[in-house]
């Protein structure tokens, strides 16, 4: 499955794990202004925000992942299977396929605010990419500088809800993955103080013992309590560097390892890529599971008022850097 979350020092970042069993061939992705978006159900999109993201590349159309824009908004599709229900296309309505969600969200939006107004018209509907790329079931975290929502498809409509932590994972739905956190408000990055009893003479009983009760398995619901604890105890300097660096840190917090999560026998769900945008500064940084050393793409390095479609194909293999 995948973790997504914001982070905020001087500028904003925001980035997502992508947890799954093999790789769809994913690589950078830049959609310049003047870069033609089609959409399935309404008019093309001649002039637009720059995107800047992660995606699958099927028939010269970017599928993202994750991406930015480059007004700083910052949208990423999780798993959420079993609960994602789209409507059909009706007609006279604002129909969007799933699969072009993103790009339709951050090609027009400057702000989470803007995406509210637009998303109260849409009608999010489950037309496929081609027969060989079903529509996926997903939830979107939708984030800016200065707040995060939760868009989530469902039987019985679409809900927009307030994300006051900035984090998203998987099952269940937002509402009671945010509320299990109450289970979790006792918890303290301080070393634990006895209050099982005064009449026990219970102590640490050793340094480290801050979070203590902090779940650590690779279940969506416990990494969502994970990664939402240690996003928002996390302390960072403001340059680039550390704060990179950190949100980095925070994300590992919820890596999948090869051979912890079976799917079935000889597969296993492994991070194979960690995310890190400067939304602020429209730069993409990512992590591979083979590739530890941070790559990083700006998209103010490429020319954004092209009309053709740039692609960074990932560095996977592991990078060393030799001291002697």
């Amino acid at each position: 499955m995948c973790t997504a979350a914001t982070y905020k020092t001087r500028d904003f970042y925001f980035g997502r794990t992508l947890d799954y069993e093999f790789s769809y061939g994913e690589e950078i992705c830049v959609i310049p202004r003047a870069y033609p978006l089609a959409f399935r159900h309404g008019s093309a999109a001649e002039n637009h925000y720059a995107i800047l993201g992660m995606a699958h590349v099927a028939g010269g159309y970017p599928l993202y992942y994750d991406a930015i824009n480059e007004k700083g908004l910052g949208m990423a599709g999780l798993n959420f299977v079993g609960n994602a229900a789209y409507a059909q296309v009706k007609e006279g309505a604002d129909n969007v396929a799933q699969f072009e969600f993103i790009p339709w969200v951050l090609c027009r939006c400057a702000s989470v605010k803007e995406a509210r107004a637009l998303l109260e018209t849409i009608n999010l509907v489950g037309t496929p990419f081609s027969e060989q790329l079903p529509p996926a079931q997903l939830h979107w975290l939708l984030a800016d500088g200065e707040e995060a929502i939760t868009v989530e498809s469902m039987k019985d409509g679409l809900h927009i809800h307030d994300n006051p932590p900035g984090v998203l994972t998987n099952n269940p739905p937002f509402e009671q993955q945010l509320f299990r956190l109450n289970d979790y408000m006792g918890l303290s990055p301080r070393q634990p103080e006895n209050r099982f009893s005064s009449a026990l003479p219970l102590s640490p009983y050793s340094r480290g013992m801050g979070a203590l009760g902090l779940p650590g398995d690779l279940s969506s619901a416990s990494r969502f309590a994970r990664v939402a604890f240690t996003k928002m105890n996390s302390v960072s300097g403001t340059s680039e560097m550390e704060s990179v660096s950190q949100f980095f840190h925070i994300l590992g917090s919820v890596e999948q390892q090869r051979g912890c999560c079976e799917l079935e026998e000889g597969k296993y769900e492994i991070t194979i890529y960690t995310s890190c945008c400067n939304a602020t500064r429209g730069i993409y940084y990512y992590t591979t599971y083979d590739n530890h050393q941070i790559t990083a793409v700006d998209m103010h390095r490429c020319d954004l008022d092209s009309g053709e479609l740039i692609r960074y194909p990932l560095v996977t293999e592991e990078q060393i850097r030799w001291q002697n």
